[in-house]
């Protein structure tokens, strides 16, 4: 059974009913272990005192906050537990808002949203009800030390939670500003005609991260003593002219499709 991330209720108008929170997506890589390159032993992680010149253990660590330069509050787990929110054990639905209203950059983490089979009419009438009227929930809920406002919103398989990011975590004064460069309507026929081209029904199954896969391979080759060889990374030469590139690359992609109309996307390079 998948862990339950945050178990509460839902709170509707003066309707509630529970519901559990599962994570719905984390990204997986390669992992590995850090190694003494002498012995090729495992390298272990040690808490240590500055102050006393030592080792120590986990069970004599507390939590500190830093009020000024090397002065601390403690603060208890138990104390913590007792100043949490409402929103720590029910969710509360603040306003409803259009399916497209919140911008995907505001997401933060994905959850699934299930409900109790023992109470379940309550959830299937607010997952309609959100299907019928395209609209998406806006809610507050507490968990992991945070609270965080976050949208709901349903999809062909239920309910999803999306918490979201704050105003003042989204970095506005990184983004870049537009670059003042004219192009013809010649140019942009051609590049939305290089878009049709290129369109196709999302199947993320087709989509494979080909970094991890090589990864991988690196390791097995090196298992059996196989001799390893970097990829060649592609040259890409400097567009000169545009109109010329966007004809190419029309007549590329269109052999391309006439050739392998079946092609997956994201197929993992060799490593020879």
């Amino acid at each position: 059974m998948p862990a339950i991330v945050w178990k509460g209720f839902i709170s509707f108008g003066l309707v509630s009913f529970p519901v559990r929170l599962y994570s719905a997506a984390r990204a997986e890589a390669v992992h590995f272990h850090l190694l003494h390159r002498k012995d090729l032993s495992r390298v272990k992680e040690v808490w240590y005192c500055a102050k006393e010149d030592k080792p120590i253990e986990r069970s004599d660590m507390v939590k500190g906050y830093e009020t000024v330069k090397g002065s601390y509050v403690v603060v208890e787990d138990d104390e913590l537990k007792s100043i949490a929110p409402a929103t720590a054990s029910t969710m509360e639905v603040l306003q409803f808002v259009p399916n497209d209203e919140v911008d995907p950059l505001w997401f933060e983490r994905s959850y699934y949203v299930a409900s109790d089979e023992k109470i379940a009419k309550p959830f299937q009438l607010f997952l309609a009800t959100l299907r019928e009227t395209e609209r998406s929930a806006i809610v507050k809920l507490a968990m992991h030390m945070r609270e965080n406002v976050a949208l709901i919103r349903a999809n062909e398989d239920g309910l999803l939670l999306h918490t979201l990011y704050y105003q003042d975590e989204l970095h506005a004064e990184k983004r870049p500003a537009l670059p003042k460069a004219p192009y013809s309507k010649q140019e942009l026929s051609l590049a939305k005609q290089l878009v049709e081209q290129l369109s196709d029904p999302f199947k993320p199954k087709e989509f494979h991260d080909g970094y991890r896969e090589n990864v991988e391979e690196l390791v097995e080759r090196k298992r059996k003593g196989q001799k390893v060889q970097a990829i060649d990374q592609p040259k890409r030469a400097k567009v000169v002219d545009l109109m010329e590139a966007l004809k190419k690359s029309i007549e590329k992609t269109g052999a391309q499709k006439a050739s392998a109309p079946d092609k997956k996307t994201g197929r993992r390079a060799k490593i020879a």
